[in-house]
Parts: C-alpha cells; structure tokens; sequence
C-alpha cells in the first residue's frame, strides 16, 4: 500500500485508543521492523567483524543496544530463547564493541532498504517521523529493557535507517510488553513458542533451531499446555488454546495503547500506511517466503 491510499496527515491525540487501532499498527511495526533479520546485508555487516554464524550474529546486532553486557542479561530480555542458544554469542563483544555492531546494523538496513527499492519520499519520511517521534518521546519504559535500550541509541545519519531505528524502538516495546503478559498468564520461555508454533504461525522447525531448546524441555512444555488443556494429546491447538493465545494478545495490545495515545487513533493509522512500503519492498523481494514455508513438508 502506498502512503497517499490514506487521506493525509491526522491530528495527534484523537481520544482513546481503538484495540483494533493498537493491534494494525504493532503488525505494521514488527512487518517493517523484521527484514533486518532475514536480508543478506546483515550476515556481511556480521562477517565484517568477524562472526559469520548467524545465531551470535543476532543476538550481538539485535542486543547491542544494551551495550557490553554479559549474555545472561541478553537472556533476560529476550526470554524465549533458552540458555544455551545465548551463551553462544559469549565472545561477540570481543570481535567488535557494540557501537561497531550497531552502526553495522544501521548500514545493513539502509543497504537493504534501497536494494529492494523502498518506496519512501523524503516527505512520507518527515511525515512517518513526524508521528514516531513523540510516540517514542512520550514512551514509558518502565520495565521495556529492550525498547529504553534503542530509545538510547543516537540516529545515524541515513533519513531511511533513523525511521528504521523509531520503528524498532515501537516493535521492541511491544515485545517487552508482551513478555509481561506472558509472564502473567504463566506461560514460560518454552511453554509460548510451544502455544505459538500450534497456532501455524510460526514455523516449528525455524523456532527450534533460532530458539535451541531440546526434545526434552520442547516435550515437557507441550505436556504442561495439554495438562492446561490447551493442546490436545496429539499437540494440536485446542479452542481453548487458541482464546487464550488471543487473550494473550489483547492484553498486550491493552499495553500498547498508551504507547501510541500521543497520536490517537488517525495518527497510528497513518503512520501504519506511511511505513507499509517497506513491507511491501521486501515482500516483493521473497525476503519473507521462508517464515511462510511449511515446516514439515508432510
């Protein structure tokens, strides 16, 4: 879609948020946000400092923000990835301090944005940020590790990569929120890509191999979601399952609405039509197809 489909700029502050409002706009944001972790760019940012396995290489890009912190609390922000998975980035800040992975980043992103030909005007930019900055300005990052770490960061220079890097700061927030909720609702790191990955939304094989966690504790989480009678004895999502797993979603994007208040409702639905060309770049590129692959062929 692209930016003129809507009508132009809205008024900030329209009034409460719409949840309808609040759950279009964070699929907006994560859509724009996750090429960075699928293009080519990023994995020759990586071998330019040296790590070319890609499992440390995301974790040092998408942690770096954090700045040189141990992996253990790479661990704690990121919550559904086990132990073992983390503890294999140990060594990273030694191939290269994180200003020099985060500044990588940033050129990954503005490489691959204009490989694929993104569609942004310089006035659909100033726009776009006309509307991210105070929602990330005006963000209460109590308890968001992750979203406080990226407001911290300075913009780089590249119109294309600082919009980028707002957005993150939008998708990174809504992830901590959403860790919250998890947390509530019981669900550990393990039990929620268990629940997750039965909805069909999420590959199975790519979350077990990004996420490490073994046959056991896989098998052990998917015991405890059937004794919650939200699999059934063959794994498969249950109705119940499945309105919790919504109930989950609700509750976060509850969350969500105040980050996006200081624009209202128009201004989060414009800013969701403003970004869609990245999306819609990628797209057209095949970067997603693999996150929509099936997998298990039978």
């Amino acid at each position: 879609m692209h930016p003129d489909t809507l009508p132009g700029s809205a008024r900030p502050g329209d009034g409460l948020m719409d949840l309808d409002t609040v759950r279009a706009v964070s699929h907006a944001v994560t859509a724009a946000h996750l090429f960075v972790h699928l293009v080519p760019e990023t994995a020759e940012e990586a071998a330019g400092l040296g790590v070319t396995d890609p499992g440390p290489a995301y974790l040092a890009f998408r942690s770096a923000a954090l700045g040189a912190v141990p992996w253990h609390v790479t661990l704690a922000a990121f919550y559904n990835f086990s132990p073992r998975a983390v503890r294999a980035m140990a060594g990273v800040w030694d191939a290269a301090p994180p200003e020099r992975w985060q500044a990588a980043r940033f050129r990954a992103v503005g490489r691959a944005m204009r490989r694929v030909g993104v569609r942004l005007t310089d006035d659909h930019i100033a726009e776009a940020r006309s509307l991210i900055d105070p929602v990330v300005a005006g963000a209460d990052h109590a308890g968001k590790v992750l979203a406080a770490a990226n407001a911290s960061v300075v913009l780089p220079p590249d119109p294309l990569a600082a919009l980028w890097q707002q957005i993150t700061v939008a998708r990174e927030w809504r992830g901590d929120a959403h860790l919250v909720v998890l947390a509530a609702n019981g669900l550990g790191p393990c039990d929620c890509l268990v629940l997750h990955t039965a909805t069909g939304r999420l590959p199975t094989a790519l979350t077990r191999a990004t996420r490490q966690w073994d046959d056991e504790e896989w098998s052990a989480a998917t015991a405890r979601l059937v004794a919650r009678g939200w699999l059934d004895s063959d794994s498969v999502l249950t109705d119940a399952g499945s309105a919790a797993r919504e109930r989950i979603e609700e509750e976060t994007d509850e969350h969500c609405a105040a980050l996006w208040a200081p624009i209202g409702n128009a201004g989060a639905r414009r800013f969701a039509s403003l970004i869609a060309p990245i999306t819609d770049a990628f797209t057209a590129a095949g970067t997603f197809q693999a996150l929509h692959e099936p997998s298990d062929p039978a």
